[in-house]
């Protein structure tokens, strides 16, 4: 199970709406909300145990910095590969499945806006050996 959960967009309306339904299924403990995709960076580079798995439900257009940006820095810094993220958008842009397959040590996979029951249930349940697959999958 994860320790925090993420949500990163630049909408603050999706992130209400998104943390209404981690209410919904009684995970609203752990959810962390970032509008700004920096601050949600900074917040993984400095957790207090960087040991501690993470899920991160992130958008891909936003205007400070891309979701792949995001991935990027994820990358260039090193950051875990037991930090999860999860696409998630509005787009059905077939290049962004492509972009998002060169992040494959971070990216489970890719869900519509809004996020669904089923999506975060999916996610969040999955099993060790089905997140290592997801991963590879996407490569």
């Amino acid at each position: 199970m994860y320790k925090e959960v993420y949500l990163v967009d630049d909408e603050e309306l999706i992130n209400t709406i998104h943390a209404i339904q981690f209410r919904n299924l009684g995970l609203e403990d752990n959810i962390r909300s970032f509008t700004k995709p920096e601050l949600a960076l900074d917040n993984l580079r400095f957790r207090e145990d960087p040991s501690e798995k993470v899920i991160v439900f992130l958008d891909i257009n936003m205007p400070e910095m891309t979701g792949f940006e995001f991935l990027e820095f994820m990358r260039l810094e090193q950051l875990p590969s037991i930090i999860d993220v999860v696409i998630v958008t509005s787009s059905d842009n077939v290049d962004d499945v492509i972009t998002a397959k060169k992040f494959k040590e971070y990216v489970l996979g890719f869900v519509e806006k809004p996020l669904k029951k089923e999506d975060i249930q999916k996610y969040l349940t999955m099993d060790t050996a089905s997140h290592y697959n997801a991963k590879v999958k996407a490569a």
